[in-house]
């Protein structure tokens, strides 16, 4: 919570001056009153029509002022709402993706807390204003007793109903809010399944029974958004009816004064917009109250996300890139907050120009293994050290410039295929960019598309094939050459072509002295590797030089190269 408040507080010389703007706009409302009061006792008796201009051309310089004031005031309001949102977004993204690869998942499509923050903004943007003004109702409530205590006593009873009806409002459309909110990030993160599986469902004949099962939750939102709007618009229509009664109120009560002699007819106008002025923040307040629950509720969800997922401490030191070894020492680690345990005592060292496979059956840790290289998996125990140091002593913007990982799921972002092979890094260094392509034997496949490397790739990449798009992620992962580099069954989608880039990739790595490990089931692609790591059961089984470790498991197979395509890889007794 103290991390919100400072932020929503940082603005505060600009909050001082929306203060500021709001008393002067108040002090100018005032100014209708007195105009009318003065019309009807002064000028109507004296018949003085240099007086009526003298006070209307007043009158008018005051709306000039009270324009300039609101207006300034919105602006204001709206710098103050992009601070908040500046200040907060990149740290409400970096606890997502906390979450995220804690396994933590986040209701309905996971980005409930950026609208969460929009809610806010927009709250701060439209909405603070109101509670700006809430305590100038005091001051025009005081105006009105200095006319007659009646006209401030009835005024001050219209006020306490409608603030008890706030209060009301409050309670009645805090629960339903809230599940409006929950049905809505549920209602969203279907609909966007829908589309991202639109292919798989038309195949399997599901596309209609899924568009049916979004129309059910779909029309649900529909109730439970119908149940909130009736109640916010049934209050708010008892509250505008309950101020315009008032409003005849105070006319009559100040009728009763001037009959009775206690007040002259200047102040039943006056009186009117007197006591409209005292009651309008209460009435916006109502008007406006599914913005504010929503802010409220926002404003609490976002301070428990970031109280739960605290800034990482900064590295000060920079340590240089690694250019010598990968050591693990006695490595156990799992999905990160959970108590499971999928890589058990893994212990081997690495040296500049090795490249290891890592072979094993399905389940037996290879892939929670390459989580753990490239840092996404912290170790529960033991130790991943790079030349000596772990990889958290390097800030993780410098960490990847010298790791490359290529997941089994390969994931290209909407941009050019030059931005997605350079990680949107914004340097703009198409010489670096060509030679990964190259590296990774995509050069003439990229020099086919239609611009090139400035073709621009859409959310799914649908423009590149399963191949294309495994290749691109190659090049994107030796970019810049790093000195790690983590394939997760790079051959998943590869043609013989793709294979023979591969395979040339990672000599490439080799000869450069960096260091490459290769996870697969087939152990075609092992060609090029120095050492083999077999795991089973997220345990180490063997790791030792390729031949050997290989001539131990696969004591009938015939040389790695004679077959182009090679069954998968099985230790003996464990099942394929």
């Amino acid at each position: 919570m103290a991390e919100v408040w400072a932020a929503t507080h940082r603005p505060a010389r600009l909050l001082g001056l929306i203060v500021v703007a709001s008393c002067v706009l108040n002090l100018l409302l005032i100014g209708g009153s007195l105009y009318m009061m003065l019309v009807y006792d002064s000028v109507l008796p004296s018949r003085s029509i240099s007086t009526l201009v003298g006070l209307l051309l007043l009158m008018l310089v005051t709306y000039a002022f009270q324009g300039f004031f609101d207006q300034m005031r919105s602006g204001m309001l709206a710098d103050v709402g992009h601070a908040v949102d500046r200040a907060l977004s990149s740290r409400v993204q970096a606890a997502i993706s906390d979450m995220a690869i804690r396994g933590e998942r986040m209701p309905g499509d996971g980005l409930g807390p950026m609208r969460d923050l929009e809610q806010i903004r927009g709250f701060i943007t439209m909405g603070l204003a109101t509670m700006i003004d809430l305590p100038w109702m005091i001051f025009f409530l005081a105006t009105l007793f200095l006319l007659h205590a009646w006209l401030g006593l009835t005024t001050l009873i219209g006020m306490v109903v409608l603030m008890v009806l706030a209060l009301f409002t409050n309670g009645a459309t805090k629960g339903p809010s809230r599940r409006t909110a929950q049905v809505a990030a549920h209602r969203n993160n279907m609909a966007s399944a829908n589309l991202r599986h639109v292919d798989l469902f038309t195949a399997l004949g599901m596309r209609e029974r899924m568009e049916a099962r979004w129309d059910r939750i779909n029309d649900y939102y529909g109730e439970v958004q119908a149940r909130l709007s009736g109640a916010v618009t049934s209050l708010g229509g008892t509250s505008k009816i309950l101020r315009l009664a008032l409003q005849s109120i105070i006319l009559t009560v100040g009728a009763l004064l001037v009959i009775d002699g206690k007040a002259t007819g200047g102040i039943i106008f006056a009186s009117s917009i007197l006591s409209g002025r005292a009651l309008a923040p209460v009435d916006q307040m109502i008007a406006n109250w599914k913005g504010f629950a929503a802010a409220r509720d926002g404003l609490s969800r976002l301070s428990d996300l970031i109280d739960q997922n605290p800034v990482r401490p900064a590295v000060m030191t920079q340590l240089p890139a690694p250019r010598l070894e990968l050591r693990l020492e006695g490595v156990f680690a799992g999905p990160p907050g959970t108590q499971t345990i999928v890589v058990n005592g893994v212990d081997f060292t690495l040296r500049a120009g090795d490249a290891c496979g890592v072979i094993g059956p399905s389940g037996a840790g290879k892939t929670s293994l390459g989580r753990v290289l490239t840092g996404v998996w912290p170790p529960v125990r033991g130790a991943l050290r790079l030349d000596g140091g772990t990889l958290d002593q390097w800030a993780p913007a410098a960490r990847g410039a010298f790791l490359g990982y290529l997941p089994q799921t390969v994931e290209l972002l909407d941009g050019t295929v030059a931005e997605n092979i350079s990680r949107f890094d914004g340097a703009n260094d198409s010489a670096a960019v060509i030679a990964a392509a190259q590296a990774a034997g995509v050069h003439e496949l990229i020099m086919g598309l239609p611009n090139g490397y400035d073709t621009v790739l859409g959310e799914e990449a649908g423009l590149l094939s399963g191949g294309q798009r495994q290749r691109v992620g190659l090049a994107r992962a030796l970019y810049r050459d790093p000195f790690l580099v983590v394939l997760d069954e790079p051959n998943s989608n590869l043609d013989a072509e793709g294979e023979k880039c591969l395979q040339q990739a990672i000599a490439a790595v080799r000869r450069r002295k960096g260091i490459a490990i290769i996870i697969s089931h087939q152990i075609g692609i092992l060609a090029q590797v120095s050492h083999v790591l077999c795991l089973n059961g997220g345990r180490m089984e063997a790791f030792g030089p390729a031949a050997e470790v290989l001539t131990r498991f696969l004591p009938k197979a015939p040389p790695m190269m004679a077959h182009p395509n090679p069954p998968p890889f099985a230790p003996r007794g464990a099942q394929a």
